[in-house]
């Protein structure tokens, strides 16, 4: 066993390997506190093509937190979307250090086997990975590491508890090699841009340790990397495309439009290819393979001079100008809340919904159970592109893009107590060529001021990018497909007119250095602050009333003791009032009840109802009640559902009486004023004194 340790911010971390999983490539147990996460790299047979087949699944088995699974199976099924994200976190950070031509097939495993209530295996999941990695025989080009970066009552925290993370105003994943960042993932409480960037590198700074850490493990136990060849390029069909295919594909690339650059640039191709491959020949396919990868590396090249050097973007646009914005709110008639967000080639619906507490997300995790109140789900149907695909649900992108979306979002919505509805909004890419992801973060912004949701401010967002040539650089605002493929940055930032609420971005090279990044952060801020003044043409505050057809909320609190009145025996009570009112009813432990419905009417109908179940005596009130029970001392009325109180025969009559039965009856409704309830909650009552009063208000008219 060979094992490196670290006291890494006031807790130990280890890094271990040679004693489990062996037969693995590399293999590496990672622990924090009691949370331990198994980490496995294999290699598997080359494929064809030039793109990296790299797999990562990151599992959390529920056994590590000491819980069993639910649902009918009892074990760990499909990745959950916590699970899905955290694969993505570890995969945007690996792939692009494996050298370009390398098309093994790669799988990394990384299994929570402990999980305790303050380290998060996340963190530990991305360093185990760059650490199986690099003990493995893959050419992986690392180490790197990740850390999670804080900030917690202005100070900052590299790897904050779980208990922390819920008050920190910066909350960010920052993954780095020795020399730069290489991703980031996160949000902010409307940080600042400079504070942004100094935590981000405080947090490359202190992820220094653990890249040492690695490569410590490596030099005790590393293997020799794995002998491969890069497959050599037939230089003569290389110039023949270069010769052939450069006048043509420059002047296919002046179209601006996608669709038409795409088809003009696509019959460039196809030209290429009738002219170079004989469809005869039994290489055919493998040629027209190299065509392609060679045509590929000649657009690489034309973009980037076309972009750093001649200073035209491909729509024509300059470095800093936004593309063209339109949009449109209410446009679904019938839903609570939609805006259609229009922003050059991109355009995205979203649709608000506002429901119950009932319909809040459950989630079961190695943290707990908890529910999620507000949910943004993002869709990319092919259509979008223009092509065809099979349709099977959310992918990894779609989840990992909605999360971004929902953590810029979030940042701006009223607090539960001040808004009692679960929120759900749904973005529908309708149109992509770029930064879909940031359409749906305005379109959501502008679908919950028209759904009347009082939102603290407008939110927008804007995807950055970069191509670097030698020294030179030069940073994009507002970046369309083409520029994210071929540049070398996709740098999402969103925000208020305050600050910065999520960000995400992915490096492609090996260097970004502050100067780019403070570059890049102003040039966001700018574009981010022209789009939401187009926003504010649209809709600049959040509409005085909810949508007609969003159920209304009445909200009342009663005594805890009273809840059991409400919900009744298995639900009984709860369930007729639904039934009868069409209503949906909340109740919560601490005695809130929220009664929601689109009828007013039928609102008001079960608050009565709710009311009368949990109202309380009121002394020198006078009620009607029934009589359900006679003694020789007097009579046991029943003022409010399940509340009685002794009618004494004292004060039954204004004159004596020698037995309660001569003058009431069980199941006789009788008029009776509360004149006294003690500490135990014993009612005494007169039907004497309410009598009377209602005499004297009688004469006083």
């Amino acid at each position: 066993m060979y094992k490196v340790e670290k006291e890494f911010h006031g807790r130990t971390l280890s890094i271990e390997t040679g004693t489990i999983a062996k037969q693995a490539g590399g293999a590496v147990m990672v622990r924090q506190g009691d949370t331990i996460v198994l980490v496995t790299a294999c290699c598997g047979a080359k494929k064809e093509g030039d793109f990296l087949p790299l797999t990562v699944d990151y599992v959390e088995k529920t056994y590590a937190a000491g819980k069993i699974p639910g649902g009918f199976f009892k074990r760990e099924g499909k990745l959950s979307e916590r699970e899905t994200l955290t694969s993505r976190l570890i995969d945007r950070p690996c792939r692009p250090l494996f050298p370009e031509g390398f098309s093994n097939e790669v799988q990394v495993v990384a299994t929570v086997l402990s999980a305790d209530e303050h380290n998060d295996p996340d963190i530990l999941a991305v360093c185990g990975a760059s650490a199986a990695l690099t003990l493995s025989e893959l050419p992986f080009e690392g180490p790197l590491a990740a850390v999670r970066v804080g900030r917690l009552n202005g100070k900052l925290l590299i790897n904050p508890t779980r208990e922390q993370i819920k008050s920190c105003d910066i909350n960010m994943v920052v993954a780095g090699s020795r020399d730069a960042i290489v991703m980031v993932e996160g949000g902010a409480a409307e940080a600042s841009e400079a504070d942004v960037i100094d935590a981000l590198f405080y947090a490359h700074s202190e992820l220094q340790t653990l890249i040492a850490m690695q490569n410590e493990l490596k030099s005790k136990a590393g293997k020799p990397a794995m002998e491969w060849e890069k497959k050599e390029r037939d230089q003569a069909l290389v110039t023949a495309v270069r010769k052939q295919a450069e006048s043509k594909l420059k002047k296919a690339l002046k179209n601006t439009e996608k669709l038409a650059r795409r088809d003009a640039v696509a019959a460039v191709v196809d030209e290429l290819i009738a002219a170079l491959c004989d469809e005869k020949a039994e290489d055919y396919d493998e040629k027209c393979g190299q065509v392609k990868v060679a045509f590929e590396e000649l657009q690489w090249e034309l973009v980037r001079k076309m972009i750093a050097y001649d200073k035209v973007r491909l729509d024509g646009r300059d470095y800093t100008t936004v593309r063209p914005i339109s949009i449109q709110t209410g446009f679904l008639p019938r839903v609570h809340g939609s805006a259609v967000f229009t922003r050059g080639e991109t355009q995205a619906i979203v649709a608000v919904t506002l429901g119950t507490q009932q319909e809040a997300q459950r989630l079961d995790s190695l943290a707990g159970e908890e529910y999620k109140e507000f949910m943004l789900h993002y869709n990319f149907p092919p259509f979008s592109v223009g092509e065809t695909k099979p349709m099977r649900g959310p992918g990894r992108r779609e989840i990992g893009h909605g999360v971004l979306a929902e953590r810029a979002v979030k940042q701006i919505m009223p607090k539960s107590e001040e808004f009692s509805y679960v929120v759900r909004i749904v973005s529908e890419i309708t149109e992509s060529n770029g930064s879909s992801s940031m359409a749906s973060v305005c379109g959501s912004s502008l679908a919950l001021m028209d759904a009347g949701v009082p939102v603290k401010s407008s939110v927008a967002g804007v995807a950055m990018g970069l191509v670097k040539q030698d020294e030179h650089f030069v940073v994009l605002t507002d970046i369309l497909g083409d520029e994210d493929d071929l540049g070398d940055m996709d740098f999402k930032v969103c925000g208020t007119r305050k600050g910065v609420t999520a960000l995400q971005m992915d490096i492609k090279i090996k260097g970004l250095d502050r100067a780019i990044l403070e570059k890049a952060m102003a040039q966001a801020r700018e574009g981010r602050l022209h789009i939401l003044g187009e926003m504010d043409k649209a809709i600049s505050a959040t509409r005085p009333e909810l949508s007609r057809y969003a159920p209304k909320v009445i909200t009342l609190k009663i005594k805890t003791d009273k809840i059991r009145d409400v919900i009744g025996p298995g639900g009984k009570t709860i369930r007729s009032i639904t039934e009868s009112c069409g209503v949906k009813i909340d109740v919560e432990d601490d005695g809130t009840v929220r009664i929601f419905c689109v009828d007013p009417e039928k609102a008001n109908e079960a608050l009565k109802i709710v009311k009368s179940l949990t109202e309380e005596a009121e002394v020198g009130r006078i009620y009607t009640g029934v009589v359900t029970k006679i003694t020789d001392f007097g009579a046991f009325v029943e003022i409010l559902p399940g509340t009685s109180g002794l009618l004494h025969i004292s004060q039954i009559a204004d004159r004596r009486i020698n037995q309660v039965s001569d003058v009431l009856s069980e199941g006789d409704q009788v008029t009776v004023k509360v004149l006294d309830v003690d500490r135990q909650g014993k009612i005494r009552l007169s039907r004497r004194e309410a009598l009377a009063e209602l005499e004297a208000r009688t004469a006083g008219n």
